[in-house]
């Protein structure tokens, strides 16, 4: 008994309610803070050739790597608005020297839910610039240009020759 009337005595003085208040005691607060650059990074497009041009339809397709932290908007443009004739883009008589074409763009957004954004654009719009947005998400799985060839607007077709055409597309943080 007397050694269960110790046991409590000691539990009793070791307690946190018997121990002195600190005297003079000070509080003190750790900020802890970081930053993440905002990035937009974009994988090499590979140039299109569609070789023959006398047929009409032809869609070719790229996958490009695509890789945003921050929503992003992207602005392409066209140099010409159409695959044109390298030295007669008027063309000659009949023959056009202009082919139009349509730039398609998909790609997978994250908000954190996952959707699908697409657009289309036509080359003559594309002369004057476009813009498209992410829709406030952000791109982790790269994204897929195809780009349709249109008709020429010659009566006879194409002028023989090569035709070219330079897409400039920019990605931006919002």
């Amino acid at each position: 008994m007397r050694l269960l009337f110790g046991l409590m005595i000691g539990a009793f003085i070791a307690s946190p309610a018997a121990a002195d208040e600190i005297e003079n005691a000070r509080t003190v607060q750790i900020a802890v803070d970081g930053t993440i650059s905002q990035r937009c990074a974009m994988g090499n497009v590979p140039n299109i050739d569609f070789g023959e041009l006398n047929r009409g339809g032809q869609t070719m397709r790229a996958r490009v790597a695509l890789d945003c932290n921050v929503p992003f908007t992207m602005k392409i443009s066209g140099s010409t608005g159409a695959l044109t004739h390298t030295s007669m883009p008027l063309g000659q008589g009949p023959y056009s020297g202009a082919l139009p074409y349509a730039l398609g763009i998909a790609m997978a957004v994250r908000h954190p839910s996952l959707e699908t954004v697409n657009r289309v654009f036509d080359s003559r719009s594309l002369r004057g610039g476009g813009s498209f947005s992410s829709n406030g998400g952000i791109a982790t799985d790269g994204m897929t240009l195809s780009i349709e060839l249109g008709t020429p607007s010659g009566e006879a077709g194409l002028l023989a020759g090569h035709y070219a055409e330079t897409i400039t597309i920019t990605v931006s943080p919002m």
